[in-house]
């Protein structure tokens, strides 16, 4: 049995034009393998841990060897067990919305706390660093109200790279991108957009299931 796990990062819901195409791509994937097992995490709805305190101490004494005290491994705990969803799937689905330019800050706070030695990557003398994510396929579906198009602008996309370069960190290294456009233009360009990026996402969904 195949597990999606859906990271949404937009807090717009029904008005997410990310959350759209990502919702019509898993669906597709579902149709086409039923025994999908599909988990979501909201980011807006979690409790995200704050990394400091227990958590950043139990981070050092870690990395140096020292034996984490039960207040640090209760922390650590909490940290390990919000990786153990990219662990488990073997798919991974981030709805992306562009905010300022890069990802939402919900979404960077998620990719920091878990980021972790140990815990998606591992480092050794002979080695280097290694990603810990194997063998896993990520689809990103990017929204943006920007014209990425015009000359120069590529040049203010931190939205793809910086996922691009996370998810390659982590060991992930099939990844596939969609992308709805110029949103904020009005609502038929908006539309069309849609359109093209739902299928868009159908076709890879058929692809990928």
């Amino acid at each position: 049995m195949t597990t999606l796990l859906h990271i949404e990062c937009s807090p717009r819901k029904q008005r997410s034009a990310s959350l759209d195409i990502a919702r019509q791509f898993i669906a597709r994937y579902q149709h086409n393998a039923p025994d999908t097992e599909v988990i979501t995490l909201d980011l807006w709805a979690l409790e995200l841990p704050e990394f400091n305190g227990e958590v950043m101490d139990a981070k050092y004494a870690g990395l140096s060897g020292t034996p984490l005290t039960e207040e640090q491994a209760g922390a650590w705990a909490a940290l390990k067990s919000l990786a153990a969803y990219l662990h488990q799937a073997d798919v991974l689905v981030f709805s992306v919305p562009l905010w300022n330019f890069a990802v939402p800050y919900k979404l960077k706070h998620f990719i920091d706390v878990v980021s972790q030695k140990d815990v998606l990557f591992e480092f050794s003398p002979e080695h280097g660093l290694r990603g810990l994510l194997q063998d896993k396929t990520a689809v990103n579906v990017y929204a943006r109200g920007m014209d990425f198009s015009a000359p120069g602008a590529q040049a203010m996309d931190f939205q793809r790279p910086y996922m691009d370069a996370w998810l390659g960190f982590i060991g992930v290294t099939n990844v596939h991108s969609l992308y709805v456009e110029k949103t904020i233009l009005g609502p038929e360009i908006d539309r069309a957009s849609r359109l093209k990026s739902t299928a868009l996402a159908l076709l890879l969904a058929d692809q990928l299931a």
